[in-house]
């Protein structure tokens, strides 16, 4: 049995986190788990994909406590394997984080400190709270896939900035910053795609869109809050929509990303919901908790108050 006690934690580490960051801290992080006398054993990520596999494994072996060493693709992982599992009821398993990733946009909406110290002493602590999770459909070539979140999906310029980003974390590149910089270096090569929004069930916009967000949480893209209505237990989903503006205007208000206001400009609309359905004339491409997926059409749905965390609020 991997966990014999439903006290233990695994660590679930990614060494790739924080563009090799996992790699080099980890070492300070196993020692300060030691030394606050954590009931721990800790598995290394190898791949893509690898950290739901890794879940969804201990929990069948009797793993009730998870936690993510790593940033919000890892804890994306982990998460999908806590809901694909078939042993139990999705609430019954705790997910933490000690953070390592470049942006920890989950641990922002928690107060999870990105100080070593304070998260191991935070995970000790224990204190939980039952969020929602999302769920969306979307299409990868010609296939029907599903994918859970916990945070926030882009879509159109959010998921094709994502997407530069990643492929950079992909070759060991980047930084904090890098989202950033494809912010506006992706700009003007990006073309506006016309689409059809439905919230449950009525129809809320119709026509050409620049970037999309769905939260469950209010940040993304390293400390950005695109979806500021966001609460994270209310059993609905929030959009926050970008319709066709000039290029010039992101650039001017491109502050507005970090502070929530962007809400209050004429070309942002926001809507509330359970279900979201959004289709276009051509394909509009989708990230979740920052990885990188496939594209439209696209459905989401909540899963209310379905994943217990630990948090620092």
């Amino acid at each position: 049995m991997l966990n014999e006690s439903t006290e233990k934690w695994l660590m679930i580490v990614n060494p790739n986190a924080g563009v090799k960051k996992g790699t080099k801290d980890w070492p300070k992080i196993l020692r300060i788990l030691r030394d606050e006398k954590v009931d721990f054993d800790f598995k290394l990520t190898a791949n893509r994909g690898h950290a739901t596999r890794l879940a969804a494994e201990s929990i069948v072996k009797g793993c009730r406590n998870i936690c993510v060493v790593g940033g919000d693709g890892t804890l994306n992982e982990v998460l999908n394997g806590v809901m694909v599992q078939p042993d139990v009821e999705t609430s019954g398993v705790t997910l933490a984080m000690i953070p390592v990733g470049t942006g920890n946009d989950w641990c922002r909406m928690f107060d999870i400190p990105f100080d070593y110290l304070k998260a191991v002493r935070l995970l000790k602590r224990k204190q939980t709270f039952l969020q929602d999770a999302g769920k969306v459909t979307y299409y990868h070539k010609d296939d029907q896939v599903n994918r859970y979140f916990m945070n926030v999906a882009g879509m159109g310029y959010d998921a094709l900035v994502a997407k530069k980003t990643n492929m950079l974390k992909e070759k060991g590149l980047g930084g904090p910053l890098t989202y950033m910089y494809f912010v506006f270096a992706s700009l003007f090569q990006y073309k506006f795609i016309e689409a059809v929004i439905e919230v449950d069930g009525k129809m809320a916009f119709r026509g050409e869109i620049f970037s999309m967000n769905v939260g469950i949480c209010k940040y993304n893209g390293g400390g950005m809050m695109q979806v500021p209505y966001a609460i994270p237990d209310d059993g609905l989903l929030d959009v926050t929509l970008i319709k066709k503006t000039s290029k010039w205007m992101v650039v001017r208000y491109a502050r507005k990303l970090f502070d929530g206001s962007l809400v209050d400009l004429p070309m942002v609309a926001t809507f509330k919901g359970e279900n979201i359905r959004i289709r276009s004339t051509g394909k509009v491409f989708l990230e979740t908790d920052g990885e990188s997926l496939g594209h439209t059409p696209f459905t989401f749905e909540i899963l209310p108050k379905s994943i217990r965390i630990v948090t620092g609020k």
